[in-house]
């Protein structure tokens, strides 16, 4: 049986259905998964032993069997503890088949297969009897179902179905509650990730000023929660306006409902400011006295910085309010928490809670530029040093007799175009979502006349689309919102070298260029989400070891991932290295190109991989970086551009630690670029 995948293609700026082999999904699931991480987590692997522990206990005092049901066992590991600490027998659900299988095999080396049963199923559909999955109600329930959302994985109804039909009323959870705490801010960074701001151009007739459109200025916004690393934001990137609340809790012990819901706690301004963001965050108790902690607070609410254990699987949460507030130290507000069955949401209230607010709808883009702008989109567009780069560098090309061309999506660069004198600015638009999106735009800024929309894919192009005139410049920043990797964005040379016919013999291109660097670092921590585990608490998980790696090598293991590393701390290892150079002047090549060189290691660390980026030449002397902005003092503690993520390729040192060589003093490199393909195919090894 074969599989159809999306994948995005860099020759045609799309992404585009590929038939793969019947194991594809099952391996880039495998590949992709946190399965490494949350291993990796002693912080987790240890309250969860507590925990469980604990709960053991309580039940075996009350002179019962200790049974339990472990919802999305995984790896088994939960099971495995919930056994070693006492528990007679242990029912371990996994409803995805080949981790099912993993579970078993693990289970069967660590000699708990008489002990812990595992049932490939979702557990809805698990049946308790003489002939059914469970012979009995479980009267213990363990369970890791949880998001950085908390609840975004489905734990609610998961939940409430093993109340009803699973486990035993009054029993013992482990988790046993988990609460959910908000804090409200005022951060121009933040909010600069979900609307527009207004833009300045200075031109010859006078300052001009693009302003977004009003059904963006009214936009609630993306419906999902933004999930970052907080405690890679800096204190001084916002304002806290209230102290941290409990908005709600969830008591697993007890029935729990999917039913939505809405909380609401009263705030006292501790700052008068622009109520602009929800930060919110969460933690569950082990154990009934909360003795047994695990929390996600950042930095700023667990003071001790340094002991903060670091995880990628469960982060922190960003929740935009529809619109921003004014608020008044010492004027009480009202924050209200909304939640269906899978997502969470904020509204604020300056009078008093209103009777049905568990009704207003999650947010949902109504002015279609979150559809097509994600939240870095939005902060590079808001990025004002990088708009006055493309601003100088168009005063440059442009001529008061320019017909302009504009190539990427959603750019406001046809507008910075037209204000800077251009004769007449076209843009093409590839997709009918930044078609009508441009459209609104441009109308907010009385523009609707004045440039021209063409939706076309660049192949499609007529003469008569351009009113039978010739391009004379030719612009991009480059962005397409199909780009995954930094290389994705060439997309914007095999536009150019399909709109040929239409350019003048003088055709000025804007980015001249654009060049591949690559850099060898030592990560802080992200290393840990493709490292292997080994044991566990004392459990031998190799088995799960064995399951990624057979599945990175089933393709992934050759290339390169995205990461936005400014979340993730690393340093450099090596001076940065150009790979290759791409001449947008020019045509696409015809025929694969390859380079071969040695990176040598300036700086002592661990080798974890090499970080891929690209830059692009404007015009000669003005650079845009998609990646290292600097490295920022002697001990090589690097600097990435937030708007982008960065290809990240770990090396063999970090997924077969077995192979480590001692201090390598030089990395070999061979990279390939593939016209045909648009792909960048690359190899790494150490040497000492």
């Amino acid at each position: 049986m074969k599989v159809f995948c999306g994948r995005a293609n860099p020759t045609t700026g799309a992404v585009e259905w590929m038939e793969e082999g019947e194991d594809y999904d099952y391996h880039q699931e495998i590949a992709r998964s946190c399965y490494a991480d949350m291993l990796n987590d002693k912080d987790r692997n240890e309250k969860y032993y507590q925990g469980i522990r604990s709960a053991v206990r309580r039940v075996k005092e009350r002179g019962q069997r200790a049974i339990v049901l472990d919802i999305g066992t995984g790896t088994g590991l939960l099971s495995m503890m919930a056994v070693t600490a006492g528990a007679d027998f242990c029912y371990a659900v996994e409803v995805f088949k080949p981790m099912a299988e993993t579970a078993r095999k693990i289970v069967e080396k660590n000699g708990f297969s008489n002990k812990i049963k595992i049932i490939n199923k979702h557990s809805t559909e698990v049946t308790v009897g003489p002939d059914g999955d469970m012979e009995t109600r479980a009267n213990i329930l363990i369970t890791e179902l949880f998001d950085t959302e908390l609840i975004g994985e489905g734990a609610l109804p998961s939940y409430e179905h093993a109340h009803r039909c699973l486990v035993q009323e009054g029993c013992e959870a482990v988790p046993h509650r988990a609460t959910v705490y908000a804090q409200l801010v005022e951060s121009k960074r933040m909010w600069s990730w979900n609307k527009l701001f207004p833009i300045h151009v200075q031109a010859e007739g006078g300052k001009k000023v693009i302003v977004s459109p009003p059904e963006m200025e009214n936009c609630p916004g993306a419906p999902s929660v933004y999930d970052i690393q907080l405690n890679q934001v800096p204190l001084s990137d916002f304002v806290a306006l209230s102290e941290v609340v409990t908005m709600f809790s969830v008591d697993f012990s007890k029935q729990v409902s999917r039913a939505p819901a809405c909380h609401t706690m009263q705030l006292e301004p501790i700052e008068s400011g622009k109520a602009q963001v929800v930060l919110s965050w969460w933690d569950i108790d082990m154990d009934p006295a909360g003795s047994i902690k695990c929390t996600m607070a950042p930095y700023w609410v667990q003071l001790a910085s340094e002991d903060i254990p670091w995880r990628d699987h469960w982060m922190q949460c960003v929740y935009f309010l529809p619109h921003e507030d004014p608020i008044i130290q010492g004027q009480s507000v009202n924050l209200t928490a909304f939640h269906d069955d899978y997502s969470v949401w904020y509204k604020l209230q300056k009078g008093r809670a209103e009777e049905g607010d568990a009704a207003v709808e999650s947010p949902v883009c109504r002015c279609q530029a979150h559809m097509l702008w994600n939240r870095p989109r939005f902060g590079e567009l808001n990025d004002q040093n990088r708009t006055a780069l493309y601003l100088q560098a168009l005063q440059k090309v442009l001529k008061p007799n320019s017909i302009c061309l504009s190539v990427s999506d959603g750019s406001l660069l046809p507008v910075l175009a037209h204000h800077l004198g251009a004769e007449e600015v076209f843009t093409l638009e590839t997709s009918s979502v930044s078609h009508s999106l441009m459209q609104k735009i441009f109308k907010a800024n009385h523009l609707e006349n004045k440039i021209k929309i063409i939706e076309k894919n660049p192949e499609s192009l007529t003469s008569s689309d351009l009113g039978d005139k010739k391009v004379s410049v030719l612009i991009g920043e480059p962005f397409f919102s199909t780009s995954l990797l930094p290389w994705h964005n060439l997309y914007f040379w095999y536009a150019r070298t399909a709109l040929s016919p239409h350019f003048t013999s003088d055709i000025k291109v804007l980015p001249q260029s654009a060049s591949l660097h690559l850099m060898v670092v030592e990560f802080k921590d992200l290393w840990r989400i493709r490292s292997p585990c080994g044991s566990c608490e004392g459990f031998d998980v190799s088995i799960m070891d064995e399951m990624i790696k057979n599945s990175l090598d089933f393709r992934e293991s050759r290339e390169a991932e995205p990461h936005p590393l400014w979340e993730y701390p690393c340093k450099s290892l090596s001076d940065p290295e150009k790979v290759f150079t791409f001449d947008f002047q020019q045509t696409v090549l015809e025929h694969t190109v390859r380079k071969e060189g040695l990176v040598n290691l300036a700086r002592t660390g661990k080798t974890h991989g090499a970080v891929l980026w690209m830059e692009y030449q404007l015009i000669p002397g003005l650079f845009i970086s998609t990646g290292l902005v600097q490295v920022s003092d002697e001990k090589g503690y690097c600097q990435w551009t937030p708007h982008c993520k960065q290809a990240v390729y770990f090396f063999r040192s970090v997924t077969e630690p077995e192979s480590l060589i001692d201090n390598p003093s030089a990395v070999a490199y061979s990279v390939c670029f593939n016209p045909k393909t648009g792909s960048v195919g690359m190899d790494f090894s150490l040497l000492n």
